[in-house]
């Protein structure tokens, strides 16, 4: 990918320019409650994000583009400000560089669920009812203990996180146009894993070998007996915050995926925190050495997927009430957001629009408390994802002005 961006030649590449704080609340945007109409943001009690939005501007981000549902990487390269739809990767790539693999050039990466199936191989349980850290890396070593290598080809599995596993496969004449095994629905067989074009067709015979194998391997186990693959890759050179913004920046963030696509921009990456409290005492410690912190916190979206609409809400007062630490540090830029919205009443990724702040000195606020109504009619408006990097460069007094 090139280092230049739209902004390229706009970024004031001095250090005077402040320090911006991202908070990424994952699967933030949600839907009204039919009993009562408002979202779990608008049901929860967050008297510091409203607070804050008395002295914010507020919108509605739209990831990437009208009525497409975004995945987690798109989303956040979007919030990067890196244009999903011509800069997008596959997410096994985000998953291997999160879990510090280093990827050669060729190297075909994939994301794994380990799921639960019956007898006839219909899938019963998409995430294997969220097993434990322990029982998802034991039963990925099974697997890795007994096959390292399929038809030639060598085969890497690292645990990631709960029921979430990365596969690499490294060999000749790989591509990545292999259609995903993981059919999205309960009640449905996986899929095969057919290639699309001639140049992936021994990926597809080696995951299909490989699934073979892993069905014999985990026939014995009563929860996790299956893997369900997807978002198939294969990495390639990104410009760097540095290169395109000129700023210094730090990935907070529990998850190997979202650790991932921090490392893809070039961002350093900090200790892997243990919990949200360890995330802000991360950023606490190590505030004034980078010029930007991204922080992600994922409760949010996994109790969306769980349909849990009072535990999303208790996800967000958690956030909340450790906003007055994150602001008792000063910074110049303040940005709350998402990547997408998972609607407990879904209990999915949707096209949703997101509920964003921007609070810094320059805002024009517009309400008394943040939600998804007061963000629809917020100074911001609707802001593409590829859009909010400037907004927030622009507060940061990071940008020249355009022309004479």
């Amino acid at each position: 990918m090139s280092s230049s961006s739209p902004l390229h030649d706009l970024v004031f590449h001095g250090k005077e320019g402040g320090t911006i704080v991202f908070v990424v609340m994952d699967g933030l945007g949600g839907l009204p409650h039919p009993k009562t109409g408002l979202t779990e943001l608008e049901s929860a009690n967050t008297p510091n994000l409203d607070g804050l939005s008395r002295q914010s501007s507020l919108g509605s981000l739209l990831p990437v583009g009208s009525g497409i549902t975004p995945g987690s990487g798109p989303g956040h390269l979007a919030l990067f400000g890196y244009d999903p739809l011509t800069s997008n990767v596959g997410r096994g790539v985000l998953s291997a560089l999160g879990v510090g693999f280093e990827l050669q050039a060729g190297d075909v990466a994939a994301r794994i669920n380990l799921a639960t199936v019956d007898e006839k191989g219909i899938v019963l349980d998409r995430r294997a009812g969220r097993i434990s850290d322990d029982e998802g890396r034991r039963v990925v070593n099974k697997v890795s203990e007994a096959i390292d290598n399929v038809d030639g080809v060598d085969i890497t599995l690292v645990h990631e996180k709960e029921h979430r596993a990365v596969l690499i496969m490294r060999g000749e004449n790989l591509g990545v146009d292999v259609a995903e095994t993981d059919p999205q629905v309960v009640g449905m067989k996986a899929i095969e894993p057919e290639a699309s074009c001639e140049g992936s067709e021994r990926t597809a015979k080696v995951v299909k070998t490989f699934l073979e194998r892993v069905d014999d391997i985990l026939a014995d186990e009563s929860v996790a007996n299956a893997f369900l693959i997807r978002g198939f890759g294969i990495h390639s050179g990104y410009s760097t915050f540095d290169e395109r913004y000129g700023l210094s920046a730090l990935a907070i963030a529990k998850y190997p995926m979202y650790r991932g696509v921090a490392k893809l921009v070039g961002m350093e990456i900090a200790s892997t925190p243990s919990s949200n409290e360890d995330t802000v005492k991360t950023l606490e410690s190590s505030f004034g050495s980078h010029d930007f912190y991204f922080l992600h916190f994922k409760d949010t979206d996994t109790r969306g997927h769980d349909e849990d609409f009072e535990g999303k809400m208790a996800a967000i007062e958690e956030i909340d009430a450790m906003l007055p630490r994150i602001m008792d540090l000063n910074p110049d830029v303040l940005v709350i957001t998402g990547d997408h919205a998972t609607p407990t009443l879904l209990g999915e990724h949707s096209w949703h629009h997101v509920p964003t702040m921007i609070h810094s000195k320059w805002t024009r606020p517009s309400a008394d408390t943040f939600g998804e109504t007061t963000c629809r009619t917020g100074d911001l408006g609707v802001i593409k994802g590829i859009d909010l990097m400037p907004l927030v460069l622009a507060h940061a007094l990071r940008l020249n002005k355009y022309g004479a």
